[in-house]
């Protein structure tokens, strides 16, 4: 006999056939998704980079390798061939002006001083001795001249009697010319040692002149050795910082060659390299930015240097804080070299899906989809880059590299 069904028995029934159609459907509904993500590529939001399209400023930028270096460093050398004898400081600390760093071999200078302090004496003694034999010379003429005139006085008093007795023919003609030649021998001979008085003089003068033109020569040689015996002791110039040494004692050095350096610890630039591509875009006083780690520092060009070497141009970067507290010498920093400047334009962020200049295709996200579009790029550097034409202000724009999706016209983009 049949029994009649409870309705709580068929309450249970009803919903466990309810939970078994809902069961079902949240599986069709899993494996319509599913088949729709293996039909349709897409990408998940958080798997790309999206750039919105805004109005700004905008620089287009040559980027740079730069490192930082002391605007003033003073490179320190050996004065002769010599060697290390002592060495007092160390590299990398810091030092202060005229502070001993290291102290050369100074015995050859000293023995150079001392040959050059004999020959100045020997100069000195040599212009007394001409003085000294130029004073008994012009005596010992002096006094020949004084006899010659005596001579020549005594010797006119003849002549002038000859000439009285040739007048009343009481003297001969021999007399008379004889008498007459003795007057002129004698003032031939006071003109004869007038002369020789007067050559004597400018002589010995010419070589006492010679003499002190000489002892100048080994004094200024004297100066120099000096001024060399006082860079065997090395110092500091100025205060700053000791950046590198040759510290080997008893290590030979020839002359010129370089033994330490010193750079300041607050003053410097920024030596940048960029490829000789971009040579002709460059000028001295453009405007740069010097980055280092999240830190922007301005400058300008400063200098261009004409040579390229191994394709690149090196230029000199003056910084508007050059005591900037980052810095550090011989810090590595990213240089970027402003060509051009707009103040108003649309502007996105740079990333690897924008290739440079120019027409090119991008993405832009409309609802659940990144829809490709052809844009123009204009301006840019490392940050941002100009977009001429193909979007407005408010566009989103993937900017992460999806070159494997670049082959489709749009693709699905999930939450």
């Amino acid at each position: 006999m049949d029994q009649v069904i409870s309705q709580d028995t068929l309450k249970k029934r009803k919903h466990r056939t309810i939970f078994l159609l809902a069961a079902i459907a949240i599986s069709l509904t899993g494996a319509a998704w599913a088949v729709n993500r293996m039909i349709s590529p897409g990408v998940s939001l958080g798997e790309i980079r999206v750039g919105e399209v805004r109005v700004g400023a905008i620089d287009n930028t040559i980027n740079a390798a730069g490192v930082v270096v002391p605007v003033h460093e003073e490179q320190l050398s050996s004065p002769n061939q010599s060697r290390i004898t002592k060495v007092i400081a160390k590299a990398g600390q810091k030092v202060h002006t005229g502070e001993l760093l290291m102290v050369l071999d100074d015995h050859t200078i000293r023995l150079a001083i001392d040959n050059l302090r004999e020959q100045i004496s020997q100069q000195d003694i040599k212009g007394q001795v001409l003085a000294m034999e130029m004073d008994a010379n012009l005596k010992k003429i002096a006094s020949e001249m004084e006899l010659l005139e005596l001579d020549l006085q005594s010797n006119k008093v003849k002549l002038a009697r000859f000439q009285k007795l040739g007048a009343i023919g009481i003297t001969s003609a021999v007399d008379l010319q004889a008498a007459e030649l003795a007057v002129k021998r004698n003032e031939v001979q006071i003109r004869q040692h007038k002369e020789t008085l007067t050559d004597t003089r400018r002589t010995t003068q010419s070589n006492i002149e010679a003499g002190r033109l000489q002892k100048s020569i080994f004094q200024k040689q004297m100066e120099l050795q000096q001024r060399l015996l006082e860079q065997t002791q090395v110092k500091a110039p100025f205060d700053g910082l000791l950046t590198w040494m040759l510290a080997d004692e008893g290590a030979s050095v020839n002359t010129g060659q370089l033994i330490a350096k010193v750079s300041e610890l607050s003053n410097f630039k920024v030596e940048a390299t960029v490829s000789d591509f971009y040579a002709r875009y460059l000028n001295p006083g453009q405007k740069v930015r010097v980055e280092y780690s999240g830190q922007i520092m301005a400058g300008e060009v400063q200098t261009i240097l004409p040579e390229i070497q191994n394709g690149t141009v090196k230029l000199i970067v003056i910084l508007d804080q050059s005591n900037h507290p980052s810095l550090r010498h011989k810090l590595r920093v990213d240089v970027n070299i402003i060509t051009e400047q707009k103040a108003r334009s649309l502007v996105v962020e740079n990333g690897p899906a924008i290739s440079g200049k120019g027409r090119q295709d991008v993405y832009v996200l409309e609802g659940g989809k990144a829809v490709k579009r052809s844009v123009e790029i204009g301006l840019g550097d490392s940050k941002l880059v100009e977009v001429l034409q193909g979007v407005k202000a408010g566009d989103r724009l993937v900017i992460s590299d999806i070159s494997h999706l670049k082959h489709l016209s749009s693709f699905r983009v999930f939450q």
